[in-house]
């Protein structure tokens, strides 16, 4: 396994940076999130996202609170000269530091094996066959920074980890026949971590609750509920509580439709040939 650790990237970095100046002049004007929110027209959610760096602070607010706060310029500087998104999207990184964090993580995938449960020879077969391809130094990063996160697996006390993976994903022979056996045996021995469940969504289903698309649920140390999702050209960030709940009650039904944790493993051993 590679040992290289995840890179701090300047942009998620340089948002929360701002993000702490703003909190910093707010509570040396003497305001709370809620106070300058309503001075400002803005609900207190959206200054504490924009002070924890999960969202961006734009140069027309910066501009408003440089003036409201005395911060002379300075917030809008920030914003002027913030980094252009890097080798990973923000709400990328974002998530990867959520997950670190989490103490627990419920994750759907219609399409690949889970990254947290992927093989480093499968991992970089899926980053290799990527359109258009990444330069070598770059699929080196997204290689170490994959096999990296994987780290919270071992941890003295990891979290709770529950996969529901669509059975397509598990026939793919994805870098050829010896990575492909290679992957399925390494998520039958995975699947016996305490604390970690591994179903299959079986390809029989004539309906299930995934088809929108893949997702992942988590849950904060200090019990937050989140999710995210990604697409061919984006990624969502979801903090909304009806929306995490829309996405929770999907996730709880595909658990009632997927195989027994048993029969997925057996499922697994068939794909094998060894049944």
């Amino acid at each position: 396994m590679n040992s290289r650790k995840l890179p701090r990237k300047k942009n998620f970095s340089a948002m929360k940076m701002l993000g702490v100046q703003l909190g910093t002049a707010r509570r040396a004007a003497g305001l709370t999130q809620r106070a300058l929110g309503e001075r400002l027209m803005l609900d207190e959610e959206t200054i504490a996202s924009i002070e924890q760096g999960r969202r961006p602070l734009k140069p027309d607010l910066a501009a408003s609170l440089d003036e409201l706060l005395g911060t002379k310029g300075m917030l809008s500087a920030g914003v002027a000269n913030l980094p252009e998104i890097d080798q990973f999207p923000m709400w990328a990184e974002l998530y990867a530091q959520h997950e670190r964090e989490a103490i627990s993580l419920s994750w759907y995938d219609a399409l690949v094996v889970p990254g947290l449960l992927q093989t480093e020879a499968y991992a970089r077969a899926l980053l290799a066959g990527r359109v258009p391809p990444y330069e070598d130094d770059e699929l080196e990063t997204k290689l170490a920074a994959r096999i990296g996160r994987q780290e919270l697996l071992h941890r003295k006390v990891p979290p709770t980890l529950s996969f529901v993976v669509w059975e397509p994903a598990l026939r793919t022979p994805t870098g050829g026949r010896e990575t492909h056996h290679e992957q399925l045996r390494h998520l039958r021995e995975q699947s016996r971590l305490p604390g970690l469940s591994l179903q299959v969504l079986p390809l029989d289903r004539t309906s299930h609750a995934g088809d929108a698309g893949s997702f992942t649920l988590l849950e904060t140390a200090d019990h937050q509920h989140l999710a995210y999702a990604e697409s061919q050209r984006g990624s969502q960030w979801v903090s909304d509580p009806n929306e995490v709940s829309i996405l929770a009650r999907k996730y709880a039904m595909l658990r009632t439709q997927a195989l027994t944790i048993e029969d997925s493993r057996s499922l697994l051993g068939r794909l094998l040939g060894e049944q």
